[in-house]
């Protein structure tokens, strides 16, 4: 099975995948004008005013969901594998992917509210990918081959967030509680399962409360203490970055050799990590309540640099200026030692473990415990993200069926169906906490992969309604205007849940035309 795993995996994250992500990243800076770089005023304005309803989450939440999906195992063993087998240049190409991916994730996330639509069962708003394909070509010749894209971004959505990549973050977290706390991995699976239960049976509201409160708590102490250890070593942050630079382009004399990996695995890595282009954040997007679609894909945009240009790199500078890494030849742990820093001891696994010795260069023994801790919360608002994707899927595939009753058990389709996809994700949280790492990983990059390859060719083609809503919102921001969006007025059809919210809203004006 492994090397059947292995197999597929070569496929989906060839070259191709790399050049296709890094590619489109820089395609979107130059068609948005460097969007990322012109509107981080504005992304920092969004934060503190934005609105919420009954029916959706203020922008704060919504960056919280998104944040909660893209926080978690692969900003502290993502980062530490990839140091491991791509060397420290691995780590400014996580940062490139996070500044194009940040063009990238604005054109998304925009798309995602711009087609958003009301859950059926909930009332609550709901969008993502599959929502922006079917939607977008509903009035022309290609509503066929949409309403299929669509169908397909959907079903593979539902197998990776509810079955490939909670494994990942179960995995990394029963490992990290293990090691510093010798818990049993069945225990860590058991309690997981208790506390998502609770937390994804409340749906998006619940979600949504849980990560404003957890995410930026945790974000901002990992942060913190990341920087207290890179303080205790501040005279090696000038030869470190050298070294990320130097590594990056092939021109340190240890890594020189290994560019090719350095650059694969800080994309790969760095994807996996802000989820740039993947199609994940879409889906926080959508559920925010925002006068112009615009506004919430600044917001998101700004999330990829809060996780990689933040988070990520507190945990390279921690491992890289403690010395608590050691680089591979052949991107395995089994191939010859290329460099280290010295800090670490005997045979230290590839992972978490580069970080919890990173903390205990400062507080020996404490970099274990921390880091189980980091991960616990980290993982557990991962996988909710996680669930609350899958299940807008679900919904999507489900269509009017949703509402549908189910003889004999006073149920409908929609809630059964959605039950079914709780317990399923509830097993795959216990099977990733008694699975191997490798395993766990190979599947997680595996549901990454085809989502980016969908996600990333369908906004390429479908990317003129974001960069007219970016046009239409910078034009109202000139004339002093609280940007308004009709999406009639620039010419973007399909926005069903906009026009009827703008229709709503001539009405109020001048009644006699109701």
């Amino acid at each position: 099975m492994s090397d059947i795993l292995s197999a597929i995996y070569d496929v989906i994250w060839s070259n191709a995948l790399v050049y296709l992500c890094l590619g489109a990243g820089l395609y979107f800076t130059i068609r948005t004008r460097f969007v990322q770089v012109r509107q981080v005023p504005e992304m920092l304005r969004l934060l503190v005013r934005g609105e919420k309803s009954a029916d959706g989450v203020s922008s704060f939440q919504a960056l919280a969901m998104s944040l909660a999906g893209r926080v978690g195992t692969g900003n502290i063993a993502g980062v530490a594998t990839a140091i491991a087998f791509g060397g420290p240049g691995a780590l400014f190409w996580m940062w490139m992917v996070a500044f194009f991916g940040a063009s990238t994730s604005f054109v998304e996330c925009t798309l995602g509210q711009i087609y958003k639509t009301r859950d059926k069962l909930t009332d609550e708003y709901r969008g993502g990918p599959a929502y922006y394909f079917s939607r977008a070509w509903a009035h022309t010749r290609f509503r066929g081959a949409g309403k299929v894209y669509g169908m397909l971004f959907a079903a593979v959505t539902v197998i990776a967030c509810g079955v490939l990549l909670p494994g990942v973050q179960s995995n990394s977290m029963a490992v990290a509680m293990n090691g510093a706390w010798d818990v049993s991995t069945w225990v860590v699976g058991v309690g997981a399962v208790i506390v998502l239960a609770f937390v994804i049976i409340g749906g998006v509201k619940r979600i949504a409360s849980f990560a404003s409160v957890v995410v930026p708590f945790m974000a901002v102490a990992y942060i913190l203490l990341s920087l207290i250890v890179l303080g205790a070593n501040a005279s090696e942050v000038p030869g470190v970055i050298g070294l990320v630079f130097s590594s990056a382009f092939g021109f340190d004399s240890a890594f020189g050799g290994i560019i090719g990996a350095a650059i694969m695995w800080g994309v790969k890595r760095g994807i996996y990590s802000n989820e740039a282009g993947q199609g994940t954040g879409p889906h926080a997007a959508a559920a925010a309540e925002v006068s112009h679609p615009a506004k919430q894909g600044l917001v998101q945009a700004f999330a990829v640099y809060v996780d990689t240009l933040f988070v990520c790199s507190a945990t390279g500078f921690l491992i890289l200026t403690s010395g608590a890494y050691r680089v591979f030849e052949g991107e395995s742990a089994d191939g010859r030692v290329l460099g280290e820093g010295g800090a670490l001891g005997g045979d230290v696994v590839v992972g978490p473990a580069y970080a919890q010795e990173g903390f205990d260069t400062l507080l020996d023994g404490a970099g274990s415990s921390f880091i189980a801790i980091s991960l616990l919360f980290f993982c557990l608002t991962t996988i909710i993200a996680y669930y609350y994707m899958a299940e807008t899927n679900l919904r999507f595939l489900m269509g009017d069926a949703a509402t549908r009753s189910i003889p004999f058990i006073r149920s409908t389709v929609g809630g059964t169906l959605t039950m079914l996809l709780q317990a399923v994700i509830l097993v795959a949280v216990v099977w990733g906490t008694v699975s191997t790492a490798a395993d766990a990983w190979t599947l997680g990059d595996i549901g990454v992969g085809v989502m980016a390859w969908l996600n990333i060719i369908g906004i390429l083609i479908l990317q003129q309604p974001a960069l007219k809503a970016l046009r239409d919102y910078e034009s109202q921001k000139k004339r002093g205007l609280d940007p308004q969006f009709d999406p009639a007025s620039i010419g973007v059809v399909g926005a069903h849940f906009w026009e009827q919210r703008r229709a709503t809203a001539d009405v109020r004006k001048d009644p006699a035309t109701a």
